[in-house]
């Protein structure tokens, strides 16, 4: 099968990192741009981090534009204690040689859709307050998106809020928007990517790449099972963005059910929460397949092949004798 053409949208972030590396580096993935949004940090900051990630790994031909600095209606809320104060904290990163391109992320994406032969795949791995304001800007843009595969909410309970996911709960009209827009939507929620821990022997494989960028996401996973450890007790970190990417490589890999969701605008709990009707309870329409199976093996042998195809690209050849 000839590779999915995709664009990331995405708030670097540890796990959008990885999610970047797994669309650069697997052969099942034409990766036409990565865009960013406030989210985990300032929209300063994500882009930043698009542009560390990208140098480190050699990805110098793939556009990166930056988008929205703030939600749809309300403040900013980012992820400090999750991310650090860079968004990335962990390596010691030098000056990115990748820049951006001179245009709004939303703009490049509707170019790119319009301009690309065949349709196009969004990976939102971010609060989706690009995606809502393309859909809303360009009303004709949603013919020319194969589908939305989004990491975000969940069936189960939140990770911001004991209702909301972070990504939905920073910008929720933006969700509500993208949800109802039409077009076909995967959710890859935290009852999934919470079935994808980078555990010891995920860090030990990447190490024994040998590599720069296989060293690199050991520190970023190390500093990311941190925080975890710390705010939730988990002994190792869920690696969630990647696992929307792994969506779109192989389906087989995570499993999904339809489903109709909604997402709550106004609970005063629950504003940001994913109302995602299993079992037909509402009796409304099917807007959404949602995932609820991951095949973690599977997809950390897709993860590591990435890395590691990145990383040998990106290696010093060896001294001549």
């Amino acid at each position: 099968m000839p590779p999915v053409p995709i664009i990331i949208d995405c708030d670097p972030g540890h796990d959008d990192a990885i999610a970047i590396l797994l669309a650069a580096g697997d052969p099942a993935i034409d990766l036409l741009a990565i865009t960013t949004v406030a989210g985990n940090q300032t929209v300063e900051k994500t882009t930043l981090n698009a542009r560390r990630i990208c140098t480190v790994a050699g990805i110098t031909d793939v556009p990166i534009a930056a988008g929205c600095a703030q939600p749809l209606v309300q403040p900013l809320l980012v992820a400090e204690d999750v991310h650090g104060d860079s968004g990335m904290d962990g390596p010691r990163f030098g000056d990115p040689t990748v820049d951006t391109v001179p245009e709004h992320a939303v703009e490049l994406m509707y170019r790119i859709l319009t301009e690309h032969p065949e349709p196009v795949t969004l990976v939102p791995t971010a609060p989706l307050t690009n995606v809502a304001l393309l859909l809303t800007r360009y009303p004709d843009a949603a013919a020319r998106i194969r589908e939305i595969v989004l990491m975000g909410g969940s069936t189960e309970r939140g990770n911001r809020t004991p209702a909301a996911e972070f990504n939905i709960h920073v910008d929720p009209e933006a969700a509500d928007i993208v949800f109802r827009s039409g077009v076909p939507v995967t959710m890859c929620g935290l009852n999934v990517t919470h079935q994808a821990p980078a555990t010891p022997d995920v860090l030990a494989r990447l190490d024994g790449l040998s590599t720069e960028l296989g060293h690199m996401c050991v520190e970023l996973m190390t500093y990311f099972a941190s925080t975890y450890q710390r705010l939730w007790g988990f002994t190792s970190p869920p690696v969630h963005d990647p696992v929307a990417v792994a969506r779109v490589i192989d389906p087989a890999i995570v499993q999904c059910v339809d489903a109709h969701v909604a997402v709550e605008l106004h609970g005063r709990y629950t504003r940001g929460a994913t109302v995602v009707d299993l079992h037909q309870y509402l009796d409304r329409p099917v807007n959404a397949r949602v995932a609820v199976h991951l095949e973690s093996e599977l997809f950390w042998d897709r993860v590591i092949a990435a890395v590691d195809t990145l990383g040998r690209r990106t290696a010093s050849p060896p001294a001549s004798a």
